[in-house]
């Protein structure tokens, strides 16, 4: 990724943005990956502030009642299907359990984007030549 495209990268929780349909705001829902096996539970959204839009699930898993939980990225390319409970990845268990560790000293730099990129096998938006996914579309604060 060169310096032009590296994008500003933010929590949508962190923000006093919000996604314009509240039904489509998938924060709360089960991860599910390709064999039906839950993953973890969606915390927040990380978005390109430039572009406004989605481009990483902030998924937990493991632990117990949130305690020694783990946060992982999962790029919004790998999911596959959006319902009212469960957002389904093209992924399985194994695969998140050993994905990059997230690390909230490295986890905004692009080098870090490519990484997790790389790890899931999806292109990124950035080699797509336009944005592969319009979800979830999110507006300014509210007047």
């Amino acid at each position: 990724m060169s310096q032009a495209q590296q994008p500003t990268m933010i929590r949508l929780g962190d923000t006093d943005r919000t996604i314009p349909n509240p039904d489509e705001d998938i924060r709360g829902r089960k991860v599910v990956d390709r064999d039906g096996e839950q993953l973890g539970k969606i915390t927040d959204l990380l978005i390109d502030d430039s572009a406004m839009r989605a481009r990483f699930l902030i998924v937990e898993h493991g632990g117990v009642l949130g305690i020694g939980a783990t946060q992982s990225f999962i790029p919004v390319e790998a999911v596959t299907s959006i319902d009212t409970d469960d957002v389904r990845v093209n992924t399985d268990v194994r695969t998140v359990a050993g994905a990059p560790v997230y690390d909230p000293e490295i986890a905004l730099h692009p080098e870090y984007y490519e990484q997790v990129y790389g790890y899931y096998g999806v292109t990124p938006y950035w080699n797509i030549g336009t944005d592969s996914r319009e979800y979830p579309g999110y507006n300014s604060p509210r007047a």
